[in-house]
């Protein structure tokens, strides 16, 4: 007979993390793409030279693929932890999902509203990008099918928290607020790049408890998740690296200075030291017991009010 856990004395354990997770996802992650404001955003578009729109639309490209990946790669990992019956984890992870999508349509917005174009950016893609997102992201939530084992889990959680979204996203959100915000332009994508933080900092704060969870009942997984991000990184910064080699290049043919003032090197060291925190996080549930990491704090995992 199947065991019903919300007819038991077990009922819903609100206390824990994903069902905080769960009821801030209720809340603050109720908005609408279509809801957000863009007239702005075009007049301020027309404002920007060729070669400063061809950053922007490099930067949403990014964006708007990434997200569609996570999109369509997310399920196994929803369906690993509802077979191990952690209902409240699997509560939490349904909004996951459905916000992804969100910021799918979102970063769509800004290609038929704001840029209004309707061109194939695929070749805006690079090596390093191709690597994370058409094998290694896939690769390892697919293999949650056949494998939902804690080591297959880590990876899973490393590629997706801790690299695409811990990595890779807030590294992109922090070169938004430098062109736009800095400038003053664009308010409704900014608006919009706001809720998208707000959201995958929970998603972030989530794959941290995941990861310390796993650690805190098998430290073997430490290094599982020790050679998963020697793998990834290298390619998360090449990513990086992809993305200011072609603005450099194209500036240097054109016979001018590259839009933007953006240093490469202060964002790679950015994007490492957001990445940092979280692993003195991870570090940290190796001298931790399970239900330690139960209680976990949004503080803790680096969760943005």
């Amino acid at each position: 007979m199947r065991i019903y856990q919300t007819v038991t004395k077990k009922g819903l354990d609100h206390a824990s993390l994903p069902m905080r997770l769960y009821h801030k996802a209720k809340k603050i992650g109720i908005w609408d793409p279509r809801d957000i404001d863009m007239e702005k955003d075009r007049e301020d578009w027309l404002t920007f030279s060729e070669s400063e729109q061809r950053v922007i639309l490099r930067l949403c490209t990014l964006f708007q693929a990434g997200e569609e990946a996570v999109t369509r790669d997310l399920l196994p990992l929803i369906r690993a932890i509802s077979l191990e019956g952690r209902l409240e984890e699997e509560m939490y992870l349904t909004t996951f999902l459905w916000e992804e999508a969100k910021h799918t349509e979102v970063f769509r917005r800004f290609f038929d509203d704001i840029a209004r174009v309707r061109e194939d950016f695929s070749e805006q893609i690079g090596p390093s990008y191709e690597a994370i997102f058409s094998k290694y992201l896939p690769e390892s939530m697919e293999r949650l099918i056949h494998d939902p084992s804690p080591a297959a889990q880590a990876e899973a959680s490393v590629t997706y928290n801790m690299v695409v979204e811990g990595i890779l996203a807030e590294t992109g959100y922090y070169a938004f607020h430098n062109i736009l915000e800095k400038n003053r332009k664009m308010p409704g994508l900014l608006r919009a790049i706001v809720y998208l933080q707000k959201d995958e900092s929970r998603h972030i704060g989530y794959g941290t408890y995941l990861l310390s969870r796993l650690i805190a009942e098998d430290d073997r997984i430490w290094d599982v998740i020790q050679t998963r991000i020697q793998l990834l990184v290298p390619f998360a910064v090449g990513v990086v690296n992809e993305l200011f080699s072609d603005r450099e290049t194209e500036s240097a043919h054109a016979g001018v200075e590259p839009p933007f003032p953006l240093d490469k090197n202060d964002y790679i060291q950015y994007a490492m030291s957001q990445f940092q925190r979280r692993m003195n996080v991870l570090q940290r549930a190796r001298g931790q017991s399970p239900d330690e990491i139960y209680q976990l704090s949004e503080a803790t995992v680096g969760i943005e009010e």
